[in-house]
């Protein structure tokens, strides 16, 4: 580590103001700040700065996904109908590509704006770039993907200023473009397929419905409560496995890096709704013979709650906000489900309306902590 400090310290002062390639500052300072802890200390003020930077809380996100990601490389192939390494590697090599091009196309995008602006470079994108792949399903093209993903960045961020202004969740935001603008390679029976070979194995075409489209259509699904919750049922790449997302859920909660307020209150929120819908028989799955707390293992609903509700940026800030949008978020996401046959899914768009909301919320919560202050202080008077 010392010799590779020794030779960015080399390097450092060609891209420093005054340096041949002091254009490129912004750049050289996002590769300095990933491989060191930056060298920066509170000289006055009250503010504290430690070692964890907004690279490192990100790395602790990516890890955090490593669990669902490596379960979508084996559950890829063998909803194709292979077995064993072959199933994985199948699944990688699958997903490759599409991590692939989101991050060529998303940091190139904020690269440039960087570069552009002569801010520092954004380092939120090293969680979207790995978030939008997982929540596409595996066989979404990868121009579709890198259209979704510049249109996540340009229009998702860097028009609000960048990591910390926008106002939706950018992964979201990319599978929403591509949901309303090429829906049928997001949903219905042409979400799983494959007619190619790999490592001596051929792979026949495979068609289907997710489980979370045949409990709305047919009220029952052909796998089990067991299968859902380990993840062995077609889906998006890194959504089947609820049993993998709890790992990345422990990870998130134990480095403090998520809210357990607005994780919590989006299962709870979600479980809330499907049981009244159960109780009173009502909505697609409600109505079915199918228990609601299937609606929290199938579908996007945990990944979502996790990952994705939790955003820092876009969710609430207050505590009691964490607990209002958490709920709304699962409750509006399960109403979806059930009051819209056409669209099983729900937790994206629940997910970008308390999104929009957040601020809203917070600001309600505020005045109503300075409406009590208010009346303390006249008690005391």
């Amino acid at each position: 580590m010392k010799a590779l400090r020794n030779i960015v310290d080399k390097l450092k002062p060609t891209f420093s103001k005054g340096g041949k390639l002091s254009f490129l500052e912004s750049t050289f300072d996002g590769f300095e700040t990933f491989l060191f802890v930056p060298n920066k200390t509170t000289q006055s003020g009250a503010h504290v700065r430690d070692c964890i930077d907004m690279k490192r809380t990100m790395i602790v996100v990516v890890l955090a996904l490593l669990p669902a990601l490596l379960f979508g490389c084996y559950n890829t192939g063998s909803q194709v109908g292979l077995e064993g390494w072959t199933a994985f590697f199948y699944g990688l090599v699958r997903i490759l590509p599409m991590i692939a091009t989101t991050y060529i196309v998303g940091l190139g995008i904020e690269f440039t704006a960087a570069q552009l602006r002569g801010h520092a470079i954004n380092e939120g994108f090293l969680v979207s770039g790995l978030l939008i792949p997982l929540i596409m399903p595996v066989s979404t093209p990868l121009w579709m993907v890198a259209l979704g993903t510049a249109f996540a960045v340009i229009f998702g961020k860097e028009v609000f200023g960048g990591t910390g202004m926008n106002v939706f969740n950018p992964a979201i935001l990319a599978r929403a473009f591509v949901f309303f603008a090429y829906t049928p390679q997001m949903s219905g029976e042409k979400v799983w397929y494959s007619d190619w070979t790999m490592m001596g194995a051929q792979v026949d075409g495979v068609s289907g419905a997710t489980a979370l489209e045949q409990l709305a259509t047919n009220g029952s699904m052909q796998w089990s409560a067991l299968d859902a919750f380990l993840g062995f049922i077609p889906g998006s790449f890194g959504e089947t496995s609820t049993l993998a997302i709890l790992i990345g859920a422990a990870v998130l909660l134990f480095t403090g890096i998520a809210s357990w307020k607005t994780m919590v209150s989006v299962f709870v929120g979600g479980a809330a709704m499907a049981y009244l819908c159960d109780l009173c028989g009502v909505g697609a799955i409600g109505a079915q013979d199918v228990a609601p707390y299937m609606h929290l293992l199938v579908g996007g609903f945990a990944f979502g709650a996790v990952f994705m509700a939790t955003d820092p940026v876009t969710s609430a800030q207050t505590s009691t906000g964490k607990y209002i949008v958490g709920f709304m978020t699962g409750a509006i996401a399960i109403m979806i489900r059930e009051i819209n046959p056409a669209y099983p899914e729900g937790m994206m768009l629940s997910i970008l309306f308390m999104n929009a909301l957040a601020p809203l919320v917070d600001y309600f919560v505020v005045e109503a902590n300075i409406r009590r202050r208010k009346n303390r202080v006249k008690l005391v008077k």
